[in-house]
């Protein structure tokens, strides 16, 4: 509906031999100003040198008659175009939602093009968290809105294999393994504690017995590493997302791949020794101070292999490369993208996005988490206690720059104040009504005639299916799922006003089949955002 109007009017103003300018057509908020709203004769007036007025009421003369399903063009001052479309223009799109079903105006603006979408990255030290699960369900639900418009996208886990806190999971695990041989405990300042490293040590003995060599502390990181990986896997599976590609840091330094790196920096003259470290010359990018590439001790900075990492990302030749970080990495990514373009690389198909964290709040309390000192609510156990679907739906339903107050209170409710149960429950309810028809004495509504849903009710719930496209298209643009998830719960409240107002199956047999199609459209706008959303879409509750 925008779409045929913004096409019009641009048609319009062709006709006119008017340079088009940038105006907004949007759905106004009050219904009296009709189903569309256009500012595009004000945007005119400075161009032109006439009154908005009189520009608005130029173009509504060379617009009737031409936009298909239009009732009424008003012109209201001090100039905005309304337009109100009739109601046998939304009843036309019902017979369309029913036959096309999950293709209905499904996108294919993507096709032919690849993403990489790379998403959680945790460091393999310990068990993901609720802060964990955030950055997780962001990243598969923008995956999954590019599918839906034919994007082929992969996802990728970039595995921090290696450097320090590998090392101090190593020296934890060596800690906990030599206790459980009666050894002193001695954990290492700054390493990890917790049940779970408990465990892997337990794992590590049972596996390797008493060593009783030196100990081989790659021995004990490696084995711990792949533990903490199989159930970070574990976990992102039962969360419903599975990545394409596992990349290893270790295999930066193992292919050289951090030496090239450096070596072209020297090259170009990007980089100097000072205090024994190598320097990045971030300055001559904009950065406030130069920046630490290789320490003194010969240990590269996380930078160093970020910057590696992004190397092999161009080289893949992905159209997009979405990068999702939490918002502590607001400091750093713009030093991998200065290091990037000072090796001439291309980075303007990289998009950064950074969300903001996650608080847990229990009784209103906030739990308080560190994971190295393993107080902290794991994923799993969030899933537990909410459910996977309530779990995916709160980490989406806010926008990403948002802190997000994660209510278990509320998560856990089976009552309209829960969002997820209200979505949830209108798609049952309407498969329930669908289901039961035949015990009213209706086989079959294919007959229906759809010229009977005039009512407001009717009309505002048709309008609002008609925005799933819009919706969609600002989803991929903006790469914000909570756009999806709010538009749901919208098309979830239009039904259960619609159904406190009317019976679907009443005495009226005609109006009940017209009725029925209607609620089994509204049904399948439902599935589809669900869907893409990763989240279930019951048929009982």
């Amino acid at each position: 509906m925008l779409q045929t109007v913004q096409n019009e009017i641009q048609k319009c103003l062709e006709q006119l031999s008017w340079e088009s300018p940038q105006f907004v057509v949007e759905r106004p908020r009050n219904n009296a100003f009709g189903h569309v709203s256009s500012n595009v004769a004000m945007m005119l007036a400075k161009q032109l040198k006439r009154r908005p007025l009189d520009i608005a009421n130029d173009i509504k003369t060379e617009l009737e008659g031409k936009v298909t399903g239009l009732e009424k063009i008003e012109v209201i001052s001090p100039g905005f175009i309304n337009f109100t479309f009739s109601p046998k223009y939304f009843q036309a799109f019902i017979p369309h939602i029913r036959e096309e079903k999950d293709a209905f105006q499904k996108s294919h603006s993507g096709k032919g093009q690849s993403v990489q979408v790379e998403f959680v990255s945790a460091n393999p030290t310990g068990p993901l968290t609720i802060g964990h699960g955030r950055q997780a369900v962001l990243g598969d639900a923008i995956a999954r809105i590019l599918e839906w418009h034919d994007y082929k996208v992969t996802r990728e886990y970039y595995f921090n294999d290696a450097g320090r806190q590998m090392r101090m999971l190593g020296l934890s695990i060596l800690a906990r393994y030599n206790e459980l041989l009666g050894k002193e405990l001695d954990i290492p300042e700054g390493g990890y504690e917790g049940e779970y490293i408990i465990e892997i040590a337990a794992d590590f003995l049972k596996e390797h017995g008493d060593l009783k060599t030196e100990n081989d502390l790659e021995i004990f990181t490696e084995f711990a590493s792949n533990a903490i990986f199989i159930n970070i896997r574990d976990t992102l599976k039962r969360l419903g997302i599975v990545h394409d590609v596992y990349f290893n840091e270790k295999d930066l330094y193992k292919q050289g791949k951090i030496e090239e790196v450096l070596n072209k920096l020297a090259e170009k003259g990007y980089t100097y020794q000072e205090n024994g470290a190598t320097w990045f010359r971030a300055t001559q990018f904009g950065a406030e101070k130069d920046r630490v590439l290789v320490k003194n001790t010969g240990e590269p900075t996380y930078r160093l292999p970020d910057i590696a990492y992004h190397c092999e990302k161009i080289k893949r030749g992905f159209d997009l490369i979405i990068d999702i970080f939490g918002a502590d990495h607001h400091a750093t990514y713009p030093d991998v993208k200065a290091a990037l373009e000072a090796m001439d690389l291309d980075t303007s198909h990289i998009r950064v996005l950074l969300h903001q964290f996650v608080t847990l709040t229990q009784d209103g309390e906030k739990v308080k988490m560190s994971t190295r000192k393993a107080n902290f609510v794991t994923l799993d156990e969030l899933m537990d206690i909410a459910g996977t679907d309530v779990v995916r739906y709160f980490y989406i339903m806010r926008n990403m720059d948002s802190h997000l107050n994660f209510d278990l209170a509320l998560a856990q409710k089976q009552t309209d104040e829960n969002p997820v149960f209200y979505l949830q429950y209108a798609h049952a309810r309407i498969c329930n009504i669908l289901l039961h028809s035949s015990e009213k004495g209706i086989e079959s509504y294919e007959d229906a005639n759809l010229s009977l849903l005039n009512e407001p009710e009717v009309i505002a719930l048709l309008e609002m299916m008609l925005e799933f496209k819009d919706i969609m298209d600002l989803c991929k643009i903006s790469l914000e799922p909570m756009h999806l998830t709010n538009y749901l719960y919208r098309l979830a409240t239009a039904f259960h006003k619609f159904y406190s107002v009317h019976r679907v199956v009443s005495e009226d047999i005609s109006l009940s089949k017209a009725r029925l199609q209607l609620i089994d459209a509204v049904k399948i706008i439902l599935a589809n955002g669900l869907n893409i959303l990763g989240i279930q879409a019951p048929e009982r509750m």
